[in-house]
């Protein structure tokens, strides 16, 4: 898809549907609109029908927990280019004692499901971003009535994230077992789990029980936003000719 055919799509949901989004957004080459949940059914409905946008296909749909979003804790920018075993500030999400663990998080716009959708007839995609108003009980409307190939992947954001499809046919886990207690992709989620299994011998069944045999821990993602070498690198090419 080139820039020109991004923009025009831009350009042209703003036009059709004007304030009913929040935002569009072209970045990338990536097109990204955000509208509120009680809009996404009538606006999913018109880009799947509408000749101007004819996205029939339903790719995926997925969860996003937004807890933590721009804490990064690995220093990129004065720390070696070749290691980053002594890169690591602060106390982001990614690092913290187990007793000083986040409790009742609640913060704006933590949860939001994604949709991504692609029209064969005219080569474009599209994304969806749809944020939960409510982040105790985050719910938004299901799109199987749109395209019932969302079914699952629905499913399986409800599972990893805890995000309610409001008309979903069949709202249950589909990875984690029946038993399973938790979200397992929020980022408060402990890495170990609530609850683990075992055999007793003298019940003679498995059981589930909290986890007392796994140490507690974390993981720290290495997340490079600003590359020093490339900043270094421009600073040492000085000003962009014609510039002054």
């Amino acid at each position: 898809m080139t820039t020109q055919a991004t923009t025009s799509l831009a350009e042209r949901l703003v036009a059709r549907f004007g304030d009913t989004l929040a935002s569009v957004k072209t970045v990338r080459g990536e097109t990204t609109i955000e509208l509120a949940p009680g809009d996404l059914i009538a606006v999913a409905t018109a880009l799947r029908d509408e000749a101007e946008f004819r996205f029939s296909e339903l790719i995926d749909v997925c969860g996003v927990d937004h807890l933590g979003y721009g804490q990064v804790e690995w220093d990129t920018e004065d720390v070696s280019s070749t290691s980053f075993s002594r890169g690591v500030e602060g106390q982001a999400i990614g690092r913290f004692s187990w007793d000083e663990r986040p409790h009742d998080v609640n913060i704006p716009r933590r949860y939001a499901s994604v949709v991504h959708l692609l029209s064969i007839q005219h080569n474009r995609r599209v994304r969806l971003r749809v944020y939960c108003e409510d982040d105790v009980a985050p719910l938004v409307p299901s799109l199987v009535g749109v395209w019932p190939s969302a079914n699952w992947f629905e499913r399986e954001a409800f599972d990893l994230y805890g995000i309610l499809y409001d008309g979903h046919p069949d709202l249950r886990r589909i990875l984690t077992d029946y038993g399973f207690v938790g979200h397992p992709f929020r980022k408060d989620f402990p890495l170990i789990g609530n609850v683990e299994v075992r055999y007793d011998p003298e019940k003679k069944r498995v059981i589930y029980e909290p986890v007392t045999s796994v140490e507690p821990r974390v993981l720290v993602p290495r997340t490079i936003r600003d590359d020093s070498r490339y900043e270094q690198a421009k600073a040492e090419q000085g000003p962009a000719s014609g510039q002054k």
